[in-house]
């Protein structure tokens, strides 16, 4: 049975991590964008309808950032396209909802790049790990064996 240390290796934990993040950053922008709009540019104009409406959406993709974080931490493999979908749309949102807070869009679309590297690039560190062993196990064999060959070779010189 795989163990949750296996399934959050490396940079597809990191991916988990900042998806679920970047949703509750999502979530908070998406209600302060419907009940708080003083706190964004003033005459701001999107692809579609108003600030209410895209705040909507933004709180949206970030419930789905959440949950897509909370799959990907399992370690299935259809959760991790699911994380790479929903970090998509969520970038791509976040790109649409720039005119109202550019800076901070922009560092969201950032951080779902990020999260989209991580899933895509090394999706497969969490399998492989299980399938060979954890590597720390390793490292404590390969130590392991490191002192009976370091006495070996003072017996050989002793001789």
């Amino acid at each position: 049975m795989e163990t949750f240390s296996n399934r959050m290796k490396g940079r597809t934990g990191y991916s988990s991590v900042i998806l679920m993040f970047a949703g509750a950053f999502a979530v908070i922008q998406g209600l302060l964008a419907v009940y708080e709009p003083r706190l964004f540019a003033a005459g701001a104009t999107f692809w579609f309808s108003d600030l209410d409406t895209w705040g909507w959406i933004i709180f949206g993709l970030g419930v789905a950032s959440i949950l897509a974080g909370a799959a990907v931490a399992t370690g299935a493999e259809a959760a991790r396209w699911f994380g790479v979908l929903v970090a998509g749309l969520f970038g791509l949102g976040q790109l649409l909802f720039a005119e109202a807070y550019p800076l901070w869009s922009l560092v969201m679309v950032g951080t779902s790049l990020v999260a989209v590297h991580g899933l895509f690039t090394h999706g497969g560190e969490a399998r492989t790990a299980s399938a060979l062993g954890s590597t720390h196990e390793t490292a404590e064999t390969e130590q392991d064996q490191r002192p009976a060959d370091v006495t070996d070779v003072r017996a050989r010189r002793a001789a």
